[in-house]
């Protein structure tokens, strides 16, 4: 399909979540015009389903939704919702792969406004991984005061817990009985050991003096101890491995 020129996609071809395909071009032409709310709301549940679900027209409409993007904050939160669903199964691989530009231009979009210290920074980090197709971070990472990430220890299988927040940071074994067990120190990743996504994402985090987030990404790209068998992995490296989208 090649890159995707906004001004001439043959709207009769994309559909919404409705299958309509003339009220989506509709809606963008009202929201070029102006600020209209209730044409946001509607364009919203129209390009995702129920927050999980998108469509051929939610690509078709990225283009449109990033030039808005740079002076409104409703086209800028709708295109990072769209981009967060695009590992999902679509059928839309090439109508998305034809949005590349305006992907790319959406990231500068974003830098600029985590670099402003915003009130939703960690939306718009989260936003940032799906621009970067890094889906599966951009699907679990919190802020760090109470999260959890489940994974098997490479060496014995078993279900390792592991923890990074305000409770501790440590990898245990769950228990419903008795809650995490066993506990064992995390190893946080030196900023120097880090590199590729982990490396951006702490180096991002410390620019923007999120301190907190900055000493959970050394900790999620560290390493742990397997509670059972003691053996130590990468913990990255191992939720990655079970859980990263099959490239497109």
């Amino acid at each position: 399909m090649g890159r995707l020129n906004d001004q001439v996609v043959n709207w009769t071809q994309v559909h919404d979540c409705y299958g309509d395909v003339d009220r989506v071009p509709m809606l963008l032409e009202r929201v070029e015009l102006e600020d209209d709310a209730e044409a946001w709301e509607e364009l919203g549940y129209r390009l995702v389903l129920e927050d999980d679900l998108v469509f051929s027209a939610s690509f078709a409409a990225v283009p449109r939704l990033v030039r808005l993007a740079w002076k409104s904050a409703r086209a800028r939160r709708l295109a990072g919702a769209i981009l967060r669903r695009a590992a999902g199964h679509h059928g839309c691989d090439d109508l998305l792969a034809s949005c590349d530009d305006a992907i790319a231009e959406f990231r500068k979009l974003l830098d600029r406004h985590l670099q402003s210290r915003p009130t939703d920074y960690l939306a718009t980090f989260l936003d940032t991984l799906a621009a970067k197709e890094e889906y599966h971070w951009s699907a679990v990472l919190g802020d760090f005061t109470d999260d959890f990430y489940h994974l098997a220890c490479p060496h014995c299988a078993v279900e390792v817990t592991i923890a990074i927040g305000d409770h501790g940071r440590y990898s245990a074994i769950r228990d419903w009985h008795l809650g995490d067990v066993n506990r064992r120190n995390l190893r946080p990743a030196s900023p120097e050991a880090l590199s590729g996504t982990g490396r951006w994402m702490h180096e991002t985090a410390v620019r923007d003096e999120r301190k907190a987030l900055a000493d959970g990404i050394a900790h999620l790209f560290g390493e742990a101890e397997c509670p059972r068998c003691a053996s130590v992995f990468h913990i990255a490296d191992e939720y990655t491995s079970a859980n990263r989208p099959v490239s497109r």
